[in-house]
Parts: C-alpha cells; sequence; structure tokens
C-alpha cells in the first residue's frame, strides 16, 4: 500500500483548518453574541457547546462505518457538509433568539447536535485515513502539520471575523458564516479529491455489526487502555481552561486585557511544544513518541506546580513564563499523543483503525467538557471555605497529579522499544 506524500499530508491539513473555522465561529462568536448582544445568561451557550461535545461520544460509529468499504472520503465530505449546515443553522437561531425564545433554543439545540454530528464524521475519518496511510517516521510531523493548520484556520477565522463583524448586523452574521461554511466545504472537496484510492486498496464491507465490532476494539487492552490515557490527560489538559483567566484576575489583579495575552502566550507555547516536537521526533529523530508524551505530561505536571508556588508567594512576574512552560509541555504531549495514536490505531484486528481513533475521540470529547467543567466546580467548591489562592492552587496540583498519573499510563500503553502493536490477551 502506498503512503502518504508530504504535498497529500499538508492537503489533509487544509481540512483540519476548514473544521477549525467553522468550529471557531459555533463555539466562540455565537457564544459572545447569545450573552453580550442578547443579554442571554452564559449557562445556555455553555449548555450549546457542551451538547456539541457529548454528541461526539458517536464517534466510534463513524469511525466503525468509516473502515467499511474504504469509504472514509465519503464521510469527510459528508461531516463536514452537515457541520456547515448546523453552523448556518447555528447563526439563524441566534436571529430567531431575539424574537422567540423558544424556538431559538429549539433551533440552536438541533444545530449543535449537527455540529457535534458533523465534527464526529469529518474529523474521525480524517485521523483514521491519517493513521492508516501515513509511514511511520512521518507520523509525529504529520500530526504537527495537521493540528498546527488547525489551530492557524482557528486563530486566522477568529481574527477576520472579529474584524468584518463590526459593525454588528444579523445579515452581516449570516454572510460571513455562510462565506465561511461554503468556503470550508470547497476546501475539503479539493483537499480530500483522489487521496484515498491513491493511499489504500478498496476494501469489502463487511457484515461485522458495530456493536461487535466495538466489542472487539475493547477487548484488546492497549486499545482499553490508551483511551483512558486519552481521557485522563485531556481531563488535566482542559481542567485549566475555565480558570486560569480568573486565577490570574483574582490572585494578581490582572486586567481582562492582561489575562487574554496571558491566554495568547500560553497558545503560543502550545504552537511552539507542537513544532518542537515535529521537528526533533521525525526531522532529527531524537526520541520515540513515547518518551516525548511522558516528558509533555511530566513537564505540564511540574509547570502546574509552578503556577501553583508562584500564586502562593505572590511573585506576579513569574506567572507569564510558567504560563509559557505550561502551554510548550501541554503542546509537546498533545502533538506526541496524536501521533501515537495513530501509531496504535493501525495495529491489533484488521479493519478497525477508524473504530480505534473514534473511540479515542469520544473519550477525548468527554473529557474536553468534563475536565472543565469540574476545574471550574472545583475552584467555586473550595473558594466556599479556602483563600482564594489556595483553592485554586489546590485544583491546579489536582490537575498535576492527574498528568503524572497519564504519564504512568502512557508507560504502560507504549512498549519501551520493539514494538507499539497492541498485544491481546486471552479472554480479556
Amino acid at each position: 500500500m502506498a503512503t502518504l506524500s508530504w504535498v497529500q499530508i499538508v492537503r489533509l491539513g487544509l481540512i483540519q483548518l476548514a473544521l477549525g473555522a467553522i468550529v471557531v465561529l459555533t463555539t466562540s462568536t455565537l457564544n459572545r453574541l447569545m450573552v453580550v448582544e442578547l443579554a442571554l445568561p452564559a449557562v445556555l451557550p455553555g449548555m450549546l457547546v457542551a451538547l456539541h461535545y457529548g454528541i461526539q461520544i458517536s464517534r466510534p460509529h463513524w469511525g466503525f462505518v468509516s473502515d467499511r468499504g474504504g469509504r472514509r472520503t465519503t464521510w469527510i465530505i459528508a461531516g463536514m457538509l452537515t457541520l456547515g449546515a448546523g453552523a448556518l443553522l447555528a447563526a439563524c437561531g441566534v436571529l430567531v433568539l431575539e424574537t422567540s425564545f423558544g424556538w431559538g433554543m429549539a433551533l440552536s439545540v438541533l444545530a449543535y447536535a449537527m455540529i457535534g454530528l458533523g465534527v464526529g464524521a469529518s474529523g474521525t475519518s480524517l485521523l483514521a485515513l491519517l493513521a492508516t496511510a501515513t509511514a511511520p517516521r512521518r507520523r509525529a510531523a504529520a500530526a504537527t502539520i495537521t493540528w498546527l493548520m488547525m489551530i492557524f484556520g482557528i486563530a486566522v477565522t477568529a481574527g477576520v471575523t472579529g474584524a468584518l463583524l463590526d459593525p454588528y448586523t444579523h445579515q452581516r452574521l449570516i454572510v460571513i458564516v455562510l462565506g465561511v461554511v461554503a468556503l470550508a466545504n470547497v476546501m475539503t472537496v479539493l483537499a480530500i479529491w483522489g487521496i484515498e484510492r491513491r493511499v489504500t486498496a478498496v476494501a469489502e464491507p463487511e457484515p461485522t455489526p458495530f456493536r461487535q465490532g466495538l466489542a472487539e476494539v475493547w477487548a484488546e487492552r492497549r486499545a482499553r487502555n490508551f483511551t483512558l490515557f486519552v481521557f485522563l490527560s485531556m481531563t488535566a489538559y482542559f481542567m485549566q481552561e475555565l480558570i486560569l483567566e480568573p486565577y490570574a484576575g483574582l490572585i494578581f489583579s490582572f486586567t481582562p486585557g492582561q489575562s487574554t495575552q496571558l491566554s495568547g502566550a500560553q497558545n503560543g507555547g502550545v504552537f511552539l511544544g507542537m513544532v518542537l516536537v515535529g521537528i526533533a521526533a521525525t526531522g532529527l529523530k531524537w526520541g520515540a513518541l513515547r518518551h516525548w508524551v511522558m516528558a509533555g505530561c511530566l513537564g505540564s505536571a511540574a509547570a502546574l506546580t509552578a503556577i501553583t508556588f508562584v500564586g502562593s508567594y505572590g511573585a506576579a512576574s513569574l506567572l507569564v513564563p510558567a504560563v509559557v512552560a505550561l502551554g510548550v509541555f501541554n503542546g509537546m504531549f498533545a502533538v506526541a499523543a496524536i501521533g501515537s495514536m495513530m501509531s496504535l490505531a493501525g495495529q491489533g484486528r484488521e479493519r478497525r483503525t477508524g473504530t480505534r481513533m473514534g473511540l479515542w475521540g469520544a473519550a477525548q470529547a468527554v473529557a474536553a467538557g468534563f475536565g472543565g467543567l469540574m476545574g471550574a466546580a472545583l475552584v467555586d467548591v473550595l473558594r466556599l471555605s479556602l483563600p482564594d489562592v489556595q483553592a485554586f492552587g489546590l485544583v491546579f496540583l489536582f490537575e498535576a497529579l492527574i498528568f503524572v498519573a497519564a504519564a504512568v499510563m502512557a508507560a504502560r500503553v507504549m512498549d519501551r522499544g520493539q514494538t507499539l502493536a497492541p498485544t491481546l490477551v486471552p479472554g480479556e
């Protein structure tokens, strides 16, 4: 079987860029419009975003169906069309909410459910294709390229949309969303066209039911353990998402602008960490992905501990460096974990690559929602009886412990030397 060239990897990265461009409109721009322009409680768009994550529990199903008959291209395009339609409906929902809360919420619920389905179908099938057709020596770089392109798509779309929306009108919103959706779908079709048939043999559809296919994957000890690793590490990854800026404001009196810059510095660190692993693991052949995953998890734990002590000692000048370090180690861990995921996905029972990627994608989506909410809830509870600095510090330390547990799990899932192949234990 032929493997993906660098040009084809970049083309698939354009699909990730398109996904990020549409999703950021629904999870950022529309949320702000609901809370600020429509003066709705923040919990409402928060619940809609949580719905979009929750729907992605369907990822194993999308991975399974994309394994059947070699039709990943079909599901990538269909998923992007569904995502785009959901984004347009969500924008229309903002218009309807202004005049009818009931009908507006009903339309928004349908829209965000479609968004979750579209991301699950398109994203899972894309990752499965990457995992199946990327040469092992290129997997770290492929993960770096595709994820950096997604981050680029998010950043550019957010910036350009923000500029074009002023002065805001509903009609301007619809035109912008329609333009982004149309461009993303055209880009997806052009980027994916012809790649799958060049790098994979067309497989005959198999009659295995979904539940049986999922059970077969779950019976693989390594796949099951890697699912736990993804959930643990991504829970830790997202725990600080809702509390880092409040921490900077409450403990160090950062202004809103300063705290926003702090998040920007953290994302810059993530970008740097991803580039570092891509160059080191693929270009320079330094270290196995297993080592980069463990280093990223343990480094993230150390950075969170540093952030805790920076607050305890009131060392405001050290907060930004500590947060940048957290971003760097987060980026290292994330891109190495994705590369490891691509390696493990093709191991074990045949024709289950998409199912494995879907299972791990579902674990990531659940962890994203669960981690953010848990971090915020723990801080709220602890602040009832403890000073703010101690409440935040305990949550950061708890997050660090989860990262340490994830590093231990990574050591178990990924063998030290010979192979990344999952070992199947009889009777499991």
